[in-house]
């Protein structure tokens, strides 16, 4: 080796990348972790299974869908997207490597807290997504980016939800209000980064299209609907029954209904990368009806809770990671038939999931199909994108359009 040629760390030596960008092990490790959990439930759910955590069982697999999954995802997603806002280089190497660290201990913690202690469990557990916070923070400070900081700030508040959760499941047994406060983080979260990148990327390939119906660029109508949304939310978390609650959630349900109509959504069929972004949205405003609907008595809160978490995040989540995985490691924006099945699926298992609150004769075959349908989407994602998260192409080309850049 010419002792002048610097030496490559070990996250890009030999074509290896696996610690170069936050998507690749944080968008392999949430999709293994999410099929696996779900698949885990299952007997969990039947009485079958029994694991030696703190929590009720019911109460895991809401943490785990809420505050371990998801946080892995969002922190990917953030690390990969930090870079485009901020134009500073992308967190990598070791501060990756412990960020990757902390979420696997939190899971282990969390899986183990009868030995451990709830308290253990929590410090550990909400470790992850106070570090995330924090690195998130730094970088958007660092490039003085204070408009990304409202994305980071809902972070945080998922970090406090956390804390919330392991309390009140201690004290009070189940974790009722925390576990609706997280899911209200996470539908304004979907709300803020899907305004931004749906309309953007609608908007790149319709110009290429031809003429016709162009996303609304956002607008005050967008600050609006995420306003009047979040509104809704506080009220369906202090009191999820109610006629106030009620209305309130109906009309954010008609403020999202409009704001995805704007985005021209039905013009993107032919793209499956962009389409299915729109109807992983539609389950906001989906949950929103279902949420006033469950205020009325007409149904159960459980059809509004998957609505926006199975549906609205769940779609979404692997609608971000298959783009944002092409196109940051060189591939072309093109959604393979093994892409479409998972797309297929997840949405199926969304679907199949509420509708078994409305059929509660059928309620536990429902069940067991959606669970289903969800672990084959997201470990047939893992294990489809698994060689482009751990090395990348010797003719790697530099990352396509999979974030917006905003400023």
């Amino acid at each position: 080796m010419n002792p002048r040629t610097p030496r490559l760390p070990l996250w890009d030596a030999g074509g290896l990348a696996f610690l170069s960008y936050g998507f690749r092990p944080f968008f392999l490790g949430g999709a293994l972790y999410s099929g696996l959990a779900i698949a885990i439930w299952m007997p969990v759910y039947f009485g079958e299974l029994t694991l030696h955590t703190a929590l009720a069982p019911l109460d895991w697999h809401i943490h785990e869908m809420l505050f371990g999954f998801l946080p892995a995802v969002i922190a990917g997603f953030l690390l990969t997207a930090i870079p485009n806002w901020t134009g500073r280089p992308p967190v990598r190497g070791h501060l990756l490597l412990l960020m990757v660290a902390v979420w696997v201990l939190g899971r282990v913690a969390v899986a183990c807290s009868e030995q451990i202690g709830w308290r253990g469990a929590m410090l550990v557990d909400a470790s992850f997504l106070l570090l995330a916070g924090a690195v998130a923070t730094r970088e958007v400070l660092a490039a003085r980016n204070i408009r990304n900081m409202r994305v980071v700030a809902l972070v945080l508040l998922l970090f406090g939800c956390n804390i919330a959760f392991h309390i009140e499941a201690h004290v009070q047994g189940v974790a009722a209000y925390s576990a609706r406060a997280g899911v209200a983080v996470v539908v304004l979260l979907v709300s803020v980064i899907a305004g931004r990148i749906v309309p953007a990327f609608t908007r790149i390939w319709l110009m290429r299209r031809p003429q016709g119906a162009m996303p609304v660029p956002f607008s005050r109508f967008d600050g609006a609907a995420v306003a009047f949304g979040a509104l809704a939310l506080v009220a369906w978390v202090v009191r999820p029954e109610g006629m106030l609650t009620g209305g309130l959630c109906f009309v954010a349900g008609l403020f999202h209904f409009a704001r995805l109509v704007r985005w021209a959504g039905y013009r993107t069929w032919a793209n499956r990368l962009l389409v299915i972004l729109h109807i992983g949205y539609a389950f906001v405003p989906l949950g929103f009806v279902l949420a006033a609907m469950s205020a009325s008595g007409l149904v159960g809160v459980s059809a509004a809770i998957h609505a926006w978490m199975a549906g609205g995040a769940g779609i979404m989540t692997l609608a971000v990671m298959s783009r944002a995985s092409l196109g940051h490691s060189g591939r072309p924006l093109a959604a393979s038939a093994l892409t479409q099945g998972v797309y297929v699926l997840v949405t199926v298992a969304a679907l199949v999931r509420i509708a078994a609150v409305f059929v509660p004769a059928w309620s536990n075959g429902l069940i067991c199909l959606a669970a289903a349908c969800w672990s084959l989407s997201f470990l047939g994602f893992a294990l489809s994108y698994a060689p482009m998260f751990i090395a990348v192409r010797l003719d790697e080309r530099a990352p396509q359009a999979s974030m917006p850049s905003r400023h």
